[in-house]
């Protein structure tokens, strides 16, 4: 191992020879043994190939530009919670100079999608899009269940559009403050996506992820 990676084994944790780690290629997950430890650069020896959990859905999360702070706790909870996919998105009511801002971001995103996974020891790291216009987006996902979270009075609960589902692929659309414009609304219709409701309250975005992807995973059996 090198890289920052290594330099956080060796001068945050104080990485020493004999110690054991779970390691991760994204594909198979093993008990490795260092074996040496120079400056930049962390030796190990693979002593085992262990268990590894892989969800049965491929959850496309397209989650609108809200302020920083909100957002990057939002991609961590979502990270935590199995999804597989991050697209950014550029709605109509994210506030614009965070969509100027947002691209200077995906490094720090990548950051914290990382050590999330490592904190909830999934096997590979959530990808992460391009910040995307909303309309490009719901054009391209054409698969699978795509959903659309919605604050409008008519919207089914989120609960009954999950009943009887077995969908292996979804994409769940969640909004910005202030919610979705008329025309985004109707994009989402002539792209197949299916408004859902969580309820009379209005709830933050990043409040909003969990309580989705908490009850997707429950509805799909996802675990």
């Amino acid at each position: 191992m090198e890289g920052e990676a290594a330099h956080h084994l060796v001068r945050v944790l104080r990485a020493q020879p004999g110690q054991l780690y779970e390691l991760s290629d994204g594909h198979r997950l093993c008990l490795a043994r260092i074996e040496a430890v120079k400056r930049e650069r962390v030796e190990f020896s693979l002593t085992e190939e262990l268990p590894a959990h892989e969800f049965r859905i491929r959850i496309t999360l397209l989650l609108s530009i809200v302020k920083f702070d909100a957002f990057e706790w939002a991609l961590e909870k979502a990270t935590e919670l199995g999804v597989y996919t991050i697209v950014p998105l550029a709605a109509a009511r994210s506030e614009k100079a965070l969509l100027v801002a947002a691209p200077k971001r995906a490094q720090r995103w990548k950051k914290i999608l990382l050590e999330a996974s490592q904190q909830s020891r999934r096997l590979r790291i959530p990808a992460l899009m391009q910040l995307t216009k909303l309309e490009q987006v719901f054009s391209s996902h054409l698969d699978g269940l795509r959903l659309l979270l919605s604050e409008r009075s008519d919207a089914p609960p989120l609960r009954a559009v999950l009943k009887g589902q077995t969908a292996a692929t979804v994409a769940l659309a969640i909004g910005p403050e202030g919610g979705w414009t008329d025309p985004e609304f109707q994009a989402a219709q002539r792209s197949g996506f299916q408004e859902a409701s969580l309820g009379g309250l209005i709830l933050r975005t990043e409040t909003a992820v969990i309580a989705a992807l908490a009850s997707l995973n429950y509805a799909l059996s996802a675990e």
